[in-house]
């Protein structure tokens, strides 16, 4: 799965490597985006690639409150045209989310050490995710999302059997084409991220979504 992951890449540097415009402020680097905050996130709106936020957490359009959406902060791969809750975003609202890192818990003598992962060169990476919009009781329109999973590479297996799907540079603009639709030619992108990666354990701070400071990424 994917629970927490960082995001420090200056917003500029952001929207060159996407090629994205964005009309908001930029969000504020943070050591441990948690489920329910408002994460960055890139669509394309038809003409061009869009730069925002979007809350983590899908909350589908049929949903009876938001509460839901933190029930659908990751949706696995395999099963994306099974479930109802995302088959139709899979669909037709696929985004980019990018990331510096992710962190994911190594079961270690009956307890559970956060581990942070990264690339081995440190470099930004992009996870798949898809998008919807949900109407509150008042009509207020709330833009959610979620990650995509997938099973584990080799390198994760160690650590836990699930990851979070990083696409490659040349999948991106496949995946956030709107014109594409052919649901094998998608699922052929949403494969166990096949670059090297490293991984180092750090404090359980992490475990608390109220903790965002540098001290969380630094190594044990």
């Amino acid at each position: 799965m994917c629970g927490r992951f960082t995001l420090l890449t200056p917003w500029e540097e952001i929207l060159r490597t996407y090629d994205a415009v964005s009309e908001m402020e930029a969000l504020e680097p943070t050591y441990n985006i948690a489920p329910t905050q408002q994460i960055a996130a890139i669509i394309h709106d038809g003409q061009k690639r869009r730069l925002g936020s979007l809350r983590w957490g899908l909350i589908p359009p049929w949903a009876p409150d938001k509460k839901i959406g933190s029930k659908m902060i990751n949706a696995r791969s395999e099963t994306l045209l099974e479930k109802r809750s995302f088959k139709k975003a899979f669909q037709k609202q696929r985004c980019l989310i990018p990331a510096d890192s992710f962190y994911e818990w190594k079961s270690e003598d009956g307890k559970k050490q956060p581990m942070r992962i990264q690339r081995k060169d440190k470099n930004p990476f992009t996870f798949a995710g898809l998008w919807e919009k949900w109407q509150d009781e008042d009509g207020y329109n709330v833009f959610t999302c979620t990650i995509i999973t997938t099973e584990a590479n080799s390198f994760m297996q160690q650590i836990h059997n699930r990851m979070p799907v990083i696409l490659p540079a040349n999948a991106q603009g496949i995946w956030l084409d709107r014109d594409e639709h052919d649901p094998d030619k998608l699922q052929s992108l949403l494969e166990p991220y096949t670059e090297e990666l490293t991984a180092y354990p750090v404090s359980t701070l992490v475990n608390s979504p109220r903790n965002n400071s540098k001290e969380l990424i630094n190594p044990l």
